[in-house]
């Protein structure tokens, strides 16, 4: 069905109709021109991220349902990132023609699966016609007490440097699409110049084959925001004095702690954590696998760091790698190699206004 057919209300109808309030937060969602929240005893948090084809995403190897995953989980998880809880998001789309009311609402799926993991509402937001493709705008608002939030400014000397779960996967992944897609674009301007009208039938269904690489392939297209590893510190009786997370790599993130806390740091190679897919797909590659794991992005897991005294408590804790230390600023931001070298820290991540970028 074209969109035009139902219009923008009717489409946000179909796409809201019967969402269910989780929180006692949301005291009334979609339907009036304004979302209505009550925090009478915390602090909002409030973050906005805006996703654009061609530049964030390519809907040449994401779908839509993971494209509605992933686009809720990149602003949930930035409330994580304040050691708060998600509450609610708005969404606002620019579409083209090119995409139908059923598009939207596998679109649509995608987010509320999203949601409906760490229980935040969907109360709002706007669509709007787009000549450039799809554009995707979501603010996600949550909530902490005041004493509980954590900026990037606390870090302290001596204080551990910690990331969960394992860094560099998602760039693999995305390294591995992009070379599949020019592998399938070259099969297909091949098959043009020949004119051969069989070989271009048979690329309409070209699957690469991904066997062994599944995982590099789900940490890019299924993003996961790090709740629980908020849960677990919460459980464990540890307070971040500084945390991020890792949207455009873990020496970009780690830099704006230092500059932000005026502080130095000293993190070893040898101690940040690297999946065994991401390590073999890096070799295939030609690329330095350290370098994929510092610069590479879009890995979502969580930087923070913690008072010295909280050693023993970190080391019980699953998922969770210490990496390195908090130093004066005057002894720099320093990465000791496997073989003792050491090298000043540089931020060679992504940077959403360059061109060469992406």
């Amino acid at each position: 069905m074209e969109i035009a057919k139902l219009g923008e209300f009717g489409l946000i109808d179909r796409l809201t109709k019967d969402l269910e309030k989780k929180n006692e937060s949301t005291k009334y969602g979609v339907g009036d021109d304004c979302a209505v929240l009550s925090y009478p005893d915390k602090e909002v948090l409030v973050t906005t991220d805006l996703l654009m084809e061609g530049v964030h995403f390519d809907l040449t190897y994401i779908d839509l349902k993971h494209l509605g995953y992933k686009s809720a989980m990149v602003n949930i998880s930035d409330v994580f990132a304040m050691n708060g809880t998600p509450r609610q998001i708005t969404v606002s789309l620019a579409l083209s023609k090119r995409f139908t009311v059923e598009d939207m609402e596998t679109f649509y799926e995608g987010l509320r699966l999203a949601c409906d993991k760490w229980g935040v509402d969907i109360v709002g937001g706007d669509t709007t016609s787009s000549y450039t493709g799809l554009a995707i705008s979501i603010t996600c608002i949550g909530e902490a007490r005041k004493e509980d939030i954590v900026y990037r400014s606390g870090a302290k000397d001596t204080d551990l440097i910690c990331v969960s779960g394992d860094l560099g996967a998602a760039y693999m992944g995305l390294q591995l699409l992009e070379r599949e897609k020019s592998v399938y674009y070259q099969q297909v301007e091949e098959a043009k110049k020949k004119n051969d009208k069989r070989a271009l039938e048979a690329l309409a269904h070209f699957q690469p084959d991904f066997s062994g690489k599944e995982y590099l392939l789900q940490r890019q297209l299924q993003t996961e925001a790090r709740g629980d590893i908020i849960e677990k510190l919460r459980e464990a009786g540890i307070r971040p004095t500084a945390m991020m997370d890792i949207s455009d790599g873990l020496s970009s993130e780690l830099l704006h702690i230092c500059k932000q806390s005026g502080v130095g740091c000293r993190i070893y190679e040898k101690n940040i954590p690297i999946d065994y897919q991401t390590a073999v797909m890096a070799e295939e590659l030609n690329m330095n696998v350290t370098t994929c794991a510092l610069n590479g992005g879009e890995d979502y897991e969580l930087l923070f760091t913690v008072p010295i005294g909280d050693h023993e408590k970190i080391e019980q804790l699953d998922g969770i790698k210490l990496i390195g230390h908090i130093t004066d600023a005057k002894f720099g931001k320093v990465l000791v190699t496997r073989d003792n070298q050491e090298f000043e820290l540089k931020a060679q991540g992504w940077n959403g206004l360059s061109s060469e970028s992406h």
